[in-house]
């Protein structure tokens, strides 16, 4: 590995793909933990993205001794006081359930609510092994479909159509998906924040 080498701090294959295909062509190789010896998962104890985000790429940067990026994400549905929020992986039956489940269950919870207003939200922390640390945050604002579309995606993509479209993300696809996502948003802010950094 060289200094452009990323550990990533998750086993979320479909968070992988999506950091893969916006950080190569910047010119940094992306490792998933399991691949760099990281066989256990962090303990997400945090109360906010942004903690969450830094207990995680602390840990495998200072397992692997190479600079770590975690990213965690979640949807917050104004109707429901932000949640899921941080628990989004854990929402309803916690992780045990599918994804399909998962965004079942929020529709129920949205039965009759008229305001489905969301978005989705990326905090992004890269901690090298001397220490250094850089954060950024993407936004993906837009609303709760009615109803499920679409294979594309992960997670709650088939129920959230972000704002300026008619379609959920799980329609949308794969390349729309990382021009405009929230996790687009914070890794274009985060080159930026390493740009400064030195780090490239």
């Amino acid at each position: 590995m060289n200094t452009t080498t990323f550990i990533l701090a998750s086993n979320n294959q479909g968070k992988y793909r999506e950091f893969k295909a916006i950080l190569e062509p910047l010119g940094f190789a992306l490792v998933p933990q399991a691949v760099a010896g990281v066989d256990f998962e962090v303990n997400e104890t945090g109360d906010t993205f942004e903690e969450n985000a830094y207990l995680k790429a602390s840990t495998v940067a200072q397992y692997t001794n190479f600079p770590a990026i975690a990213d965690d994400s979640g949807l917050c549905v104004d109707a429901l006081n932000g949640e899921p929020g941080v628990h989004s992986a854990r929402f309803g039956g916690g992780k045990d359930w599918t994804d399909e489940q998962k965004y079942l269950y929020l529709l129920e919870r949205l039965e009759g609510v008229t305001d489905r207003s969301a978005r989705f939200v990326s905090c992004i922390c890269l901690v090298t092994p001397g220490g250094k640390i850089i954060r950024a945050r993407g936004e993906c604002p837009g609303r709760i479909a009615e109803a499920p579309a679409g294979n594309g995606g992960f997670g709650y993509d088939p129920v959230f159509v972000p704002e300026g479209y008619d379609e959920p993300f799980g329609v949308l696809g794969t390349d729309v998906k990382n021009q405009i996502s929230h996790r687009a948003r914070a890794l274009a802010a985060f080159r930026k924040e390493l740009e400064r950094s030195g780090l490239c």
